[in-house]
C-alpha cells in the first residue's frame, strides 16, 4: 500500500483542474456501468468543468510526490456545508487520504461556522456509504433523483 507519510491537503488552484478532472474520471471509472449516461457526467466533470466548480465551490486536492492522488469539494451556506466530488485514485484507498480530506474539509467547514453538513452518494459506492457512515454520517432520509437514479442524502452535526 502506498505511504501517505508525505501527504499535503491544500486548496486546488486553476492548474490543477486537468489533474482533478483525471482523477475524478479514474476513481469513478469502475462504477461508471452502474450510472446513467447523465450521471456519470455529472459526477465525473471534465477540465472546464472543474474550472467552473473552483469558481464555485471550496476544493481541496491531496498530493503526494507532486501528484493529485485525491480531491474533495465543499459549499458552505448560513450553517449548512455540502460535500460534493470526492475522489481518490483507486491505488491510494485505504491508505488515509479520504480521511485526511474528509477531515480536512469538515475543519472548512466549521472555520465557515457549518453546523451540519450533508453529501449525496449512490447505491454503487458502497465502500463510499460504508466510509462516510464510519464518519459519523448517517441518511437523512432524503432519496432524490439522480439522472434515473437514486441519490441519497447524508449528513452529520459538526461539532
Amino acid at each position: 500500500m502506498p505511504s501517505t507519510a508525505d501527504l499535503e491537503i491544500r486548496p486546488a488552484i486553476a492548474a490543477d483542474a486537468a489533474s482533478i478532472a483525471s482523477c475524478l474520471a479514474e476513481a469513478f471509472e469502475p462504477f461508471r456501468s452502474a450510472y446513467t449516461p447523465a450521471a456519470f457526467a455529472d459526477t465525473v466533470p471534465n477540465e472546464s468543468q472543474i474550472h467552473i466548480l473552483l469558481r464555485q465551490m471550496h476544493v481541496l486536492v491531496a498530493i503526494v510526490a507532486g501528484k493529485i492522488v485525491g480531491t474533495i469539494s465543499a459549499t458552505s451556506n448560513v450553517g449548512q456545508g455540502h460535500l460534493r466530488g470526492m475522489a481518490v485514485l483507486p491505488e491510494w484507498r485505504g491508505a488515509g487520504v479520504a480521511a485526511n480530506l474528509l477531515g480536512s474539509i469538515e475543519n472548512w467547514l466549521r472555520s465557515h461556522g457549518c453546523k451540519e453538513v450533508t453529501l449525496d452518494t449512490t447505491m454503487p459506492l458502497k465502500a463510499a456509504i460504508k466510509f462516510y457512515e464510519k464518519n459519523h454520517y448517517h441518511p437523512s432520509g432524503v432519496i432524490s433523483d439522480f439522472f434515473g437514479m437514486p441519490l441519497i442524502e447524508y449528513v452529520k452535526r459538526l461539532s
